[in-house]
């Protein structure tokens, strides 16, 4: 077992760290170790335990405590990816680049400035990259991103009521099928089973599996079937109560169990 301690950032979304055998408080502001560089957070979790196959990747440590100072840095930073974003898209513009940049973020000490963009096509932008390196003095990357990680990046909130699972703690996105929303006898209306992104939604997922197992061996709708009065038509089929009523031609619905129906 490891003991990991949760970390946000700018978004709901928990990253697990190595206290390194320090306590920290929920709401305490650190410095932590990335691949990106050092970052500014806030502690979300208490200290908990993992098994080391829950733990995905390398774990990062969390470097010390954040101070007044380093607050002022991480609110200079804010403010500076402001900067940066409007500045890149106006770049983006003079250049003639077929580009939609979405976000722009400085790693806490500055090393790194990385803009996402989205793009139909793969896009040649060495020399805004130049250019972007030459304002702000930093390494740069320009990274392009599909739909779907566009609304990681910025969140919102879904049909739930919550915000987005993409944006609070998928780490990866499934492979999601219209099979999925059918399999769940849902209307196939985009706007009831598309998410922010305008793809399907990724919770389809989450219960697909169950869904599965409970329609084995009910009928479908309009499926002819056998009952004690008789043979009928399939009206509407309920997966997760695993019931059925049959129109048996007498302007009346029977209800049945799938264990009740004759073979």
């Amino acid at each position: 077992m490891q003991e990991v301690i949760g970390v946000v950032f700018n978004t709901p979304r928990i990253y697990y760290f190595d206290p390194s055998g320090q306590k920290y408080e929920k709401g305490t502001k650190v410095i932590v170790e990335t691949e990106k560089g050092e970052q500014f957070g806030t502690i979300d979790t208490d200290i908990i335990n993992l098994k080391k196959d829950q733990i995905k990747g390398e774990l990062k440590r969390i470097i010390r405590k954040a101070n007044k100072n380093d607050e002022k840095q991480y609110q200079k930073n804010l403010e500076d990816a402001e900067y940066a974003l409007e500045k890149c898209r106006e770049l983006v513009k003079d250049f003639d680049l077929d580009m939609n940049i979405i976000d722009a973020n400085f790693t806490f000490d500055r090393n790194q400035l990385l803009f996402h963009f989205l793009s139909a096509d793969r896009v040649d932008f060495r020399d805004l990259a130049k250019e972007l390196a030459t304002i702000f003095k930093t390494r740069i990357e320009l990274r392009q991103v599909g739909i779907r990680d566009k609304a990681a990046c910025v969140g919102g909130i879904g049909v739930c009521g919550r915000t987005i699972c993409c944006n609070s703690f998928l780490d990866e996105f499934d492979s999601i099928t219209i099979n999925m929303a059918k399999n769940q006898n849902l209307s196939l209306n985009p706007t009831k089973i598309n998410g922010l992104c305008g793809r399907l939604l990724c919770c389809l997922k989450y219960e697909d599996e169950n869904y599965k197992e409970c329609k084995k061996g009910l009928p479908k709708v309009g499926d002819k079937v056998k009952t004690k009065d008789g043979e009928g038509t399939v009206f509407s089929v309920d997966i997760l109560n695993r019931t059925y009523k049959v129109d048996n031609g007498n302007n009346t619905l029977t209800e049945i169990k799938a264990n009740d129906s004759e073979e």
